[in-house]
């Protein structure tokens, strides 16, 4: 998997693949990648993919009530955002020596930008 924590995505797929404005303007939704599930190959992204969880009553909230907040989505639904050119990019790893070791960096394909 080519996404960590942090890094803004696009989403490419799915139900939150564009936002409207008030104008009727559809653009990519986007956001900061939150959490990452590598074994279920799911991203938690700030924004995307809100759901409404009925919570009970505990000691702490008195009042029971419905939360709103992220569920996790597939990584192939989206895509990393290249920051020089600001649209998705796919990314390819190269091996670079920093400071006498050999380290693996991801790469833009679109713009050659280095994600450290």
């Amino acid at each position: 998997m080519n996404i960590k924590v942090n890094d803004t995505v696009v989403v490419i797929k799915g139900k939150d693949k564009y936002t409207t404005d008030k104008k009727g303007n559809k653009s990519p939704k986007t956001g900061r990648v939150l959490k990452v599930y590598p074994k279920t190959n799911r991203v938690l992204v700030e924004g995307v993919n809100i759901i409404k969880k009925h919570q009970k009553p505990t000691q702490q909230n008195q009042s029971g009530s419905i939360i709103e907040r992220e569920a996790p989505i597939d990584a192939s639904n989206v895509m990393l955002l290249d920051p020089k050119k600001n649209v998705p990019t796919r990314v390819s790893i190269v091996e670079k020596e920093i400071k006498g070791k050999k380290t693996k960096i991801r790469v833009s394909k679109k713009s050659g930008y280095e994600f450290i």
